[in-house]
């Protein structure tokens, strides 16, 4: 296990061989996600942003979230129409 220490200005310096596992380049964002009593590490590579590729690909039949609101709004007008 790799461990490191966090300077006085809150820096924390990666490993070499974590960095080089994970792709992390100088300028590679890194999301901290606390989970519980831990800290998930998560940078944001090209490989992570392409792993999110089509999770929200609308299936066959199925509204989009803006049709189903703007449906939700007419039916609203025409109540107040009505009245």
């Amino acid at each position: 296990m790799d461990s490191a220490y966090v300077t006085s200005k809150g820096q924390l310096v990666v490993p070499a061989a974590i960095r080089r596992r994970f792709g992390i380049k100088p300028g590679t964002r890194i999301n901290f996600v606390p989970e519980g009593d831990r800290i998930i590490f998560q940078p944001v590579t090209r490989e992570y942003i392409s792993s999110f590729r089509g999770i929200f690909k609308q299936k066959p039949g199925e509204k989009s979230v803006v049709q189903e609101l703007l449906e939700e709004r007419r039916a609203e007008k025409e109540k107040e129409d009505r009245k």
